[in-house]
């Protein structure tokens, strides 16, 4: 008999070992899970990068197609940079007081989680950055854009991330407190990005002949609509990870998120395209991509509390705006290459408001409304205010505007003394256009 009493406690040890051992091992391997899905997200969010270089190239001019790449190119290099050195801690650091963080500057000792939530977060600073670059496509200087890229990063994004989304340790953001709903940043990323590129093309003003001497609009059109559709492909692709990774876990809320990011990007789409024929217009390309896209920016705020028709809802209405904004702005002579403004501030802050008038389970909630619309103001506020004056202060010591010599050459040869197509620019027909172009 005691032998039995000796087997059975064995038996009885050997499993509850087992069971120690087992659940370490889901928990550990929970946390790896989580873990790649972030920074495949971030993977995913950093390709978004090459979708804004081809939209935004596409929709300029052929002589200003390398600079314009080279933009987007440098800014993901000196935003990654300057968000780790001060970004991130004025993002996510401790905020006791509400307003910024205040420690984890210059990180170098980090769990591995929050190694991994920075690069994360580290590609939403660069996609920020990278919306003002396409409004202010074709007359702005290179350095100039880059100066105000490490404001962008270091201190405009995460000092309104950190109201919003703060903080990652102690404390947390004043916009936050009060229960504002942004899931994965239709105001901090999209319409922040937005306001910003509205700072910088009042400052530098509209393109050569855009406007007539009597205020006409005159349209210039871009030089490649291929590179165009295919950026729109690419970042609706890489907003996937955009909002799905910004569960900052694996679980099962993957699906409805990336469906709603979807059928907004589509109804997006078929809202620029109902509008365009109701006011008999041409259904064009670029506006059908920037309909999807504003889609896309609509539903960043709400894609995690929505139900799916009420997602579409939000895109339809996102594709409507993306056909209004840039008549209302045209009407003020504000040139913007892109229409980011339109796209990702005017449908940003539509989607923002969205997220609280059809939160699922509680729609129309309005203390809810109320917390959203004075997070839509103070972004408008912040970020355009910060950001003009930032530019202000850029042109004024050191100019932001290329000359209009520059502007006829095109930026590629007399900023980056290169050419996008050699084969079909020569550099003394550029030369000579500019000369015939001041007679």
């Amino acid at each position: 008999m005691r032998f039995v009493y000796l087997a059975l406690a064995l038996f009885f040890s050997f499993f509850s070992a087992g069971s120690v051992a087992s659940d370490i091992s889901i928990t550990e391997l929970s946390h790896s899970l989580n873990s790649s899905w972030i920074v495949l997200a971030g993977v995913l969010v950093f390709f978004m990068q090459a979708g804004f270089a081809l939209v935004e190239s596409g929709m300029s001019r052929a002589k200003n197609a390398v600079n314009v790449i080279m933009k987007n190119y440098m800014d993901v290099c000196v935003c990654s940079l300057i968000f780790w050195a001060l970004g991130y801690g004025l993002m996510f650091g401790t905020n006791t007081s509400g307003w910024f963080g205040t420690s984890h500057f210059l990180p170098g000792e980090l769990s591995d989680w929050d190694w991994t939530f920075l690069f994360f977060q580290m590609m939403f600073a660069a996609t920020t950055t990278t919306i003002a670059s396409g409004a202010m496509a074709e007359r702005v200087h290179f350095h100039a854009y880059l100066i105000g890229a490490c404001v962008i990063a270091g201190f405009i994004y995460p000092v309104f991330g950190s109201w919003a989304w703060g903080s990652n340790y102690a404390g947390e953001g004043w916009l936050k407190a009060m229960g504002f709903i942004d899931f994965a940043g239709s105001t901090v990323v999209h319409s922040m990005g937005g306001w910003i590129a509205l700072a910088a093309v009042i400052i530098l003003g509209p393109r050569l002949g855009r406007f007539s001497p009597t205020g006409e609009a005159r349209t210039i059109p871009g030089h490649n609509l291929t590179m165009v559709a295919l950026g729109g492909f690419i970042l609706w692709f890489g907003w996937f990870g955009f909002n799905a990774g910004s569960t900052l876990a694996a679980n099962t809320s993957l699906g409805k998120i990336a469906l709603n990011t979807h059928l907004a990007a589509c109804s997006g789409a078929l809202g620029y395209m109902l509008i365009s024929k109701l006011c008999r217009q041409s259904i064009l390309l670029t506006g059908t991509v920037n309909g999807s896209l504003g889609g896309l920016v609509g539903i960043t705020a709400g894609c995690a509390s929505m139900e799916p028709i009420f997602a579409m809802f939000t895109g339809l209405i996102a594709g409507l705006i993306s056909f209004l904004g840039p008549k209302l702005l045209t009407s003020f002579k504000i040139d913007d290459v892109v229409d980011a403004i339109s796209v990702h501030g005017f449908c940003g802050a539509w989607g923002t408001l969205a997220a609280g008038l059809f939160f699922a389970g509680d729609m129309f909630d309005l203390g809810r409304i109320s917390v959203q619309l004075i997070g839509i103001g103070a972004a408008l506020v912040w970020g355009f205010g910060i950001a003009f004056c930032t530019y202000f202060l850029i042109n004024l010591l050191i100019g932001m505007r290329a000359s209009s010599l520059h502007e006829q050459r095109g930026l590629d040869f007399t900023e980056h003394a290169e050419i996008g197509y050699p084969e079909f620019q020569d550099t003394r027909a550029i030369n000579q256009e500019a000369l015939n172009a001041q007679r």
